[in-house]
């Protein structure tokens, strides 16, 4: 594939657009497709190209990197009418870096084998300002050929770039065990800024010490900042960890394994959409509760 190989970015949402800004950035040529001309315009605009269809974008693709929302949308941008899987090429690429149900990785992956087209299981995580400087995280179980092929590209994407396994099915698995962490630091931080503020403490006062003190993580200060300034624009919409909550709650019936932590994330997660906020920044979980 050389030194620059042809790469397509199918969904460029919030991370889609911001890994095609990194693409463009690290010196590659990206080709983009989303259901949306807003986005589509942007990434024209930066000096991607822009394809009429998934699969006329993996016709004239080296790699295909898929980041849309859930299984039903993979699999349309895959395997649907104009699907990727009809313009791919034997020997050609696909990195699914959208959080997916494991299952449904792993089938996908052999449906594409079938066209002598490797799979890469590589879900992404920290957001898209981290994407855009190809500092986010990526969690790859890929057999070592099929990485070996895309190294270059992977590492100029993520400067944390972890290889969980061989056996595909096991980066979103990683992803499930991450986010269900992240959903949970971030309903408990809700949670207990929510009630010190109603106990009359002061915000930024609470964030200084939680930073500096045993109750520090990432999602925190992350989050509830922007939610305390109002600012619920999408980065991440709530529904979307809420259903990388349902995945893993899903895993765990599956294994047999109880997950009372999980539960009652998401239960934090489903009161906050029915409150409205599910199109919103999942930092409205804050607002859920101060709604109380």
């Amino acid at each position: 594939m050389g030194d620059r190989p042809a790469v397509g970015v199918i969904g460029i949402g919030a991370m889609g657009l911001a890994v095609t800004k990194r693409l463009l950035h690290a010196g590659y040529a990206p080709q983009v497709r989303d259901i949306r001309p807003e986005p589509e315009a942007e990434a024209a605009a930066m000096g991607a190209t822009i394809s009429p269809s998934p699969a006329v974008l993996a016709a004239a693709s080296d790699i295909v990197i898929t980041l849309v929302v859930d299984d039903k949308q993979t699999d349309a941008i895959l395997f649907g009418p104009d699907g990727a899987f009809h313009g791919l090429r034997g020997g050609s690429t696909v990195v699914l870096s959208s959080t997916l149900a494991p299952e449904y990785v792993t089938l996908a992956a052999q449906r594409l084998a079938a066209r002598n087209v490797q799979t890469i299981d590589a879900p992404v995580s920290g957001g898209p300002l981290r994407a855009e400087k190809g500092e986010m995280s990526m969690m790859v179980a890929a057999a070592p050929a099929a990485f070996e092929q895309c190294a270059a590209l992977l590492h100029a994407l993520s400067n944390k770039l972890f290889r969980i396994s061989e056996r595909i099915g096991d980066g979103a698995r990683m992803k499930l065990v991450n986010n269900m962490i992240a959903a949970s630091n971030l309903v408990a931080g809700c949670e207990a800024i929510a009630l010190g503020l109603k106990l009359g403490l002061d915000a930024s006062t609470m964030l200084a010490v939680i930073g500096a003190s045993s109750g520090a993580s990432w999602i925190v200060p992350d989050r509830i900042p922007r939610a305390l300034a109002g600012d619920l624009a999408p980065r991440a919409a709530t529904t979307l960890l809420t259903k990388d909550l349902s995945l893993f709650l899903q895993q765990a019936s599956t294994a047999g394994f109880e997950t009372p932590m999980a539960h009652a994330a998401y239960a934090a997660f489903l009161r906050t959409i029915e409150r409205g906020y599910a199109a919103e920044d999942d930092a409205a979980v804050l607002q859920s509760y101060l709604a109380r």
